[in-house]
């Protein structure tokens, strides 16, 4: 068993029930969730020691969260109790044409005023075999910025392998900024994860001609830009998930990984999902998968398989966490997805 920290941002998640619109709903179904918490979950659920960094209101609020993060597994003594509030975003969840759609009401949130002050990063990282975080968390506000470099040069002090989730989120901060910030960031980074639009509007890297709204994915680009990106950043590794959006409720599911020791790239089987649950934490159960891959000592072509096979698992499990088992997960990147009911 390993040890992973994540570090990040946890909010309550407000979904509309029955795929229903923001205009029709008189109620919300209520769920806990966020990058970095989502990894630390699934991490969990499959055994390692998985720890969950972060700020939250000391009220009945960010007990409810903290408490939704121990139901599975994840370690939470070193959650800060700080700040004016829990952040909270809306899901409407689309269907066939129509998208989903999120609204984020997280300005003034505890972890976007916490600073290096609230944590004690040594003690955090004693033992640590991996930190993951997201470019999530450093665009919620410069101070949560410096806070992730401060982490980041904590995980190198304790020899820590560190991966990152570009995860650009154009609601929170521009290309500009973000390209700015996170390649300061970068220096620090071993795995780096990211799809055509985050590796183009994060860090500049443009594929060759692709086009997810048409289901045309040009495997040589991801090749180039991957090859690149570790040789000008030094990643051990970069990494995609790729998507084919048929519809919101169909998606065409597979991912791609450069190993810049091999000099090799592969992409990994494809799944179809259809009918979509819930694809959002879709990336994070990847991600988790991805990593916990390399944790119990697979090789990169192993890890991605069993990265794609949970996330696409996690599709169909309402909410932001992956709660499948690691039965479940090698069963499907072992060819069984008939889906038939089991006695």
């Amino acid at each position: 068993m390993k040890k992973i920290v994540t570090m990040g941002e946890i909010m309550l998640r407000l979904s509309t029930p029955n795929n229903e619109k923001f205009i029709q709903a008189d109620e919300f179904d209520i769920n806990y969730g966020g990058g970095e918490a989502n990894v630390a979950v699934s991490c969990a659920n499959y055994g390692h020691n998985a720890e969950f960094v972060t700020a939250v209101p000391d009220n009945e609020l960010g007990e409810c969260a903290i408490a939704s993060l121990r139901k599975y597994g994840v370690q939470t003594c070193h959650i800060a109790k700080c700040g004016e509030r829990l952040g909270i975003y809306y899901l409407e969840t689309g269907a066939a044409m129509r998208p989903s759609k999120v609204v984020y009401d997280r300005a003034h949130s505890s972890i976007t005023t916490a600073t290096a002050k609230d944590f004690d990063f040594d003690a955090i990282f004693e033992g640590a075999d991996w930190f993951h975080f997201t470019g999530i968390t450093p665009a919620v506000s410069d101070s949560a910025a410096v806070l992730t470099e401060e982490a980041l040069k904590a995980t190198k002090k304790h020899g820590v392998t560190v991966s990152c989730d570009l995860n650009f989120r154009k609601k929170l901060w521009s290309s500009e900024k973000a390209q700015k910030v996170m390649t300061k960031l970068m220096k620090y980074v071993d795995v780096c994860i990211g799809n055509e639009e985050d590796a183009a509007l994060v860090l500049g890297y443009k594929p060759g001609a692709t086009d997810v709204t048409k289901g045309d994915l040009e495997l040589a680009g991801y090749q180039d830009i991957f090859q690149r990106m570790c040789k000008d950043l030094g990643f051990k590794y970069a990494i995609s998930s790729l998507r084919v959006s048929h519809s919101a409720s169909d998606n065409g599911w597979s991912a791609c990984i450069y190993s810049a020791e091999k000099k090799e790239f592969y992409h990994s089987k494809t799944y179809r999902i259809s009918p979509i649950v819930d694809r959002v934490g879709g990336g994070d159960s990847f991600a988790g998968g991805v990593i916990t891959g390399f944790l119990d000592g697979k090789d990169f072509k192993s890890a991605l398989e069993f990265g794609v096979a949970a996330s696409a698992l996690k599709h169909t499990i309402p909410g932001d966490f992956n709660l499948v088992s690691r039965k479940e997960v090698e069963a499907l990147a072992g060819g069984d997805g008939s889906g038939r009911v089991q006695r």
